[in-house]
C-alpha cells in the first residue's frame, strides 16, 4: 500500500513538472500593489475614487495578459500586445499621478512584458526603452530614493523572459526526446517484424505444403506419409532455433556479454577458453557486430569442433578491429540441419559454409568488414572478422542482413 501511494505522488509530482509553470504562477506578484491599495484607503490620496478605477483597470489588465502569455496561439496575436500597451499607459498614469508606492506598479509591467516577448525582438526593442521612461518617472516623482525601481523593473523583465523561454525549451526538448523514443521503438519494432516474417514465412509455406501432402498420402501409403511429418518436424525445429538465434540478437548488449556468455559455454562443453582483448573501447554497432561473430563461432566449436582449447582474441587498433576464433579440434562433415558447416570451425570435411556464417559475412561486408574461415597454421581451425571501428549497423529490414539473422 505504501508503494503504490509513493508511486501515485510521484507521478502526481511528473505531471505537475510536465506542465510547468502558468498564469497563475505569476498572480502573487500583484501582492506588490498592496501599497498602493493601503495608500488609497488611509486617505492620503487625491481622487481616490478615479485611483481605485485605475488599480482595478491595472489589475484586469495584468490578469488578461499573463494568462494569455501562456497560450502561445494566443500571446502572440496583436490583441495581447494591445492589452500590454494599455497596461502600460495606465501604469505610467498612475505612478506618474500618485509617486511612492505606486511606483511598485512598473515591475509589475515588466513582469508582463517578460512573460510576453520571452527573448524575442520585441523584448530586445521594448525593454530599454522601458526601463528608461521608469528612470524618468521615478527620478521626477521619487528622486535618487527609487532608483531599486528601475533597477527591479529591468531585473523583471529579463529574469521573467528568461526562466519562461527556458521552460518553454525544456519543454520542446522533452517532446523531442519522446518522439525521437517513439520513432526508435518503431524502427526497432519493423525490424524485428521483418526479421520474424524473413524466418517464419518460407518456413510454414513449406510446413503447409507438407502437411497436405501427409494428409493425401495418409489413406493409400502410410510410410510415406509418416516421411512427410518427419520432415515436418525437422523444419519446425530448424525454425524454432532459427528463432531463438534472432530473440538471442533482439536482446543483445555488447561484445563483452558474448565474451562472458561464450567463456561459459565453452567450459561447460569441456573445451579450455582463452579471451583475449586489447585496445580502445569499441563503438555500440562494432560491438554489436563482433557479438554476432563471437556467438557464432562459439556454438560451432561446442557443437562440431571436438576441440579441447579456444582462444578467441580481439585486438582494436585507430581504424579497424580484429576479432580472431582459434580452437584445435577436429571438425566433421558439415550438418546441413543445423545450417552450420566447416566453415565456422575446424574439420577436415567439405561442403558449403553453413548459413550462420554466410549472414554473418553478408553482415560485415555491409559494415566494411570481411569474414574469413579456415585450417590455422598449427593446426585447427580459424576464424577471423575485421571491422572499421567506425562501423554501422545495417539498416533495419535490409535484405541482405533479415535473410539471416543468425
Amino acid at each position: 500500500m505504501r508503494n503504490g501511494w509513493r508511486k501515485r505522488r510521484r507521478e502526481r509530482c511528473e505531471a505537475r513538472q510536465d506542465r510547468g509553470p502558468s498564469g497563475l504562477s505569476l498572480l502573487p506578484w500583484l501582492l506588490m500593489g498592496m501599497g498602493s491599495l493601503s495608500h488609497l484607503i488611509s486617505g492620503e490620496a487625491a481622487n481616490p475614487w478615479l485611483g481605485l478605477a485605475g488599480l482595478l483597470a491595472f489589475n484586469t489588465l495584468y490578469i488578461a495578459i499573463v494568462f494569455r502569455a501562456f497560450d502561445r496561439v494566443r500571446r502572440e496575436t496583436a490583441t495581447t500586445w494591445v492589452l500590454l500597451g494599455a497596461l502600460a499607459a495606465v501604469t505610467f498614469a498612475l505612478a506618474a499621478g500618485y509617486g511612492r508606492e505606486w511606483l511598485l506598479l512598473f515591475p509589475l509591467l515588466g513582469l508582463a512584458l517578460g512573460a510576453v516577448a520571452r527573448g524575442g525582438r520585441e523584448l530586445r526593442l521594448l525593454t530599454f526603452p522601458l526601463v528608461a521612461a521608469v528612470g524618468v518617472v521615478t527620478f521626477w516623482r521619487d528622486g535618487w530614493d527609487s532608483v531599486g525601481i528601475v533597477y527591479g523593473t529591468f531585473i523583471s523583465t529579463m529574469v521573467t523572459a528568461a526562466i519562461l523561454a527556458l521552460n518553454e525549451t525544456v519543454g520542446e526538448l522533452r517532446a523531442t526526446r519522446e518522439e525521437l523514443a517513439r520513432s526508435a521503438v518503431e524502427k526497432e519494432r519493423l525490424r524485428f517484424s521483418r526479421d520474424l516474417h524473413d524466418l517464419l514465412g518460407h518456413t510454414l509455406s513449406v510446413i503447409v505444403v507438407k502437411s497436405e501432402a501427409a494428409r493425401r498420402l495418409a489413406p493409400r501409403d502410410l510410410d510415406a506419409a509418416l516421411g512427410q511429418v518427419a520432415d515436418i518436424e525437422s523444419v519446425g525445429r530448424q525454425a524454432l532455433t532459427e528463432i531463438r538465434e534472432a530473440v538471442t540478437g533482439y536482446r543483445e548488449g555488447s561484445l563483452g556479454t558474448e565474451l562472458d556468455r561464450a567463456r561459459d559455454a565453452l567450459s561447460s562443453a569441456d573445451v579450455e577458453p582463452v579471451v583475449r582483448r586489447s585496445g580502445p573501447p569499441l563503438e555500440p554497432a562494432a560491438e554489436a557486430l563482433l557479438g554476432w561473430v563471437v556467438r557464432e563461432a562459439a556454438t560451432n566449436v561446442v557443437r562440431h569442433a571436438d576441440a579441447t582449447r579456444c582462444e578467441i582474441a580481439v585486438a582494436s587498433g585507430p581504424e579497424r578491429v580484429r576479432l580472431t576464433v582459434t580452437d584445435d579440434g577436429r571438425r566433421p562433415a558439415p550438418d546441413t540441419n543445423t545450417g552450420t558447416g566447416t566453415a565456422t570451425g575446424t574439420g577436415t570435411g567439405t561442403g558449403a559454409p553453413g548459413s550462420g556464417l554466410r549472414g554473418l559475412r553478408e553482415r560485415l561486408s555491409a559494415a566494411g568488414g570481411t569474414l574469413t574461415a579456415g585450417p590455422a597454421p598449427n593446426g585447427g581451425f580459424r576464424l577471423t572478422a575485421e571491422l572499421p571501428v567506425t562501423a554501422e549497423l545495417p539498416a533495419p529490414g535490409d535484405p541482405d542482413t533479415a535473410a539471416h539473422p543468425s
